[in-house]
């Protein structure tokens, strides 16, 4: 009966000796949170930023893109239905810790399985040349991906300058805004200071270029208008 006694008694003082020590940790947290906060906003610490020449090193025009984009990419899809139905063959996007589908009014979010890696790889990127130069984390904005016949025909009603043919119609195809990203708010409740659009636009040439300079690996188009960069998958 002692020994039962004993062995209540010893397991309620560990479970005591568990909460108390459970306790001094959650308020060692609680003060070292405390402390972090007090720090204030997460600051940039620039380091080698500079633009790449766009117009020069980005200048690869619709009729080399669209050979490719025909040569490897899907045929023309009647509408979103269509599209869907191409499991196979195309590849649904979706948000990521390195990148957000804006909210597109004339494409859809699919690319072939190829272009789905060219885009995770620019963000990773992206994400790590930020690092690299004391700046803060940005999500990168698509702009625009795959067209339908239907996107289009309703584009081309509104902008009579809009190309029939375009890239955008294979799923070899997105855009990337160079002025819009999708600030990263915060760490842990410490936000992060914004980091000027100039430093971003600068560090996401430099991603592209390597990339671009690396043998069939993309084209690139810098597209003035419609502030952005269109990329299309070369393999």
């Amino acid at each position: 009966m002692k020994k039962q006694q004993f062995g209540i008694l010893s397991a309620g003082a560990l479970a005591v000796l568990g909460l108390i020590i459970w306790g001094v940790v959650s308020l060692r947290s609680c003060v070292q949170e405390k402390r972090w906060l007090a720090l204030g906003p997460i600051e940039n610490h620039p380091v080698r930023i500079y633009d790449v020449k766009f117009a020069r090193e980005f200048n690869d025009m619709n009729d080399v893109q669209l050979a490719v984009a025909q040569a490897i990419g899907v045929p023309p899809v009647a509408d979103r239905e269509a599209a869907e139905k191409l499991k196979t063959s195309l590849v649904k996007l979706e948000d990521t810790d390195t990148y957000v589908i804006d909210s597109l009014t004339h494409s859809i979010p699919y690319l072939i399985p190829s272009a789905k890696e060219l885009l995770d790889r620019i963000g990773r990127n992206f994400q790590d040349s930020l690092s690299a130069k004391g700046l803060n984390p940005n999500k990168l904005v698509v702009t625009s991906v795959l067209r339908t016949e239907a996107d289009v025909a309703r584009l081309r009603r509104r902008n009579v300058n809009a190309s029939e043919n375009s890239t955008h119609r294979y799923g070899t195809t997105f855009d990337l805004s160079y002025w819009r990203y999708d600030k990263v708010p915060e760490l842990r409740g410490r936000p992060y200071e914004d980091v000027p659009p100039e430093y971003l636009r600068a560090t996401l040439s430099q991603v592209l270029k390597d990339l671009h300079d690396e043998p069939g690996v993309c084209y690139i188009k810098y597209e003035r208008k419609q502030n952005c960069f269109h990329i299309t998958v070369r393999r």
